[in-house]
């Protein structure tokens, strides 16, 4: 694996690793806890809903990659589908599996350069695409965080 690709690939682990971490202190009664209510200029969301939001980024980007299947995954990683720290971190696991296969199609770093159509039909490098995505899923992480914070001072584990 190339410098570039290899260097993707870790920051993308090391996003899987965290967000198990966050997962895994949260405790039960406070997975979907809403710090308040939204009045509707900001959405807020829960600790839950960030992790999901965070992998969500992640299957799209690697389903889109991998299949060229762009699907929201908003419908199946509801709450209600979702509803506990098991059927999050199963999630999470097969999103790692999707992301994984992704990054296996990558020979070189020159494969980065490589144009994709994205689903607003623009076309994206593979490299600006898995750096916004990046970005996007650790936004939603560190969210999490945040929202955790909220009501714990407990430390995460560092990964």
């Amino acid at each position: 694996m190339s410098r570039l690709v290899s260097a993707l690939d870790e920051q993308f682990a090391r996003l899987h690793e965290s967000g198990l971490a966050v997962l895994a202190s949260v405790p039960a009664s406070k997975l979907y806890w809403q710090p308040r209510e939204s009045a509707g200029a900001f959405p807020v969301y829960s600790c839950g809903e960030h992790l999901l939001r965070s992998a969500g980024a992640v299957e799209q980007t690697f389903g889109g990659i991998t299949t060229n299947l762009w699907d929201d995954p908003f419908e199946w990683t509801l709450p209600e589908t979702l509803a506990t720290a098991e059927l999050i971190a199963e999630y999470l696991h097969e999103v790692e599996a999707t992301r994984r296969r992704g990054f296996e199609l990558f020979q070189s770093d020159a494969d980065l350069l490589k144009e994709i159509a994205v689903p607003s039909g623009e076309m994206s490098t593979l490299h600006a695409l898995l750096l916004e995505t990046l970005v996007r899923a650790a936004h939603h992480q560190g969210r999490a965080f945040a929202t955790f914070r909220l009501f714990s001072d407990a430390r995460l584990p560092r990964v």
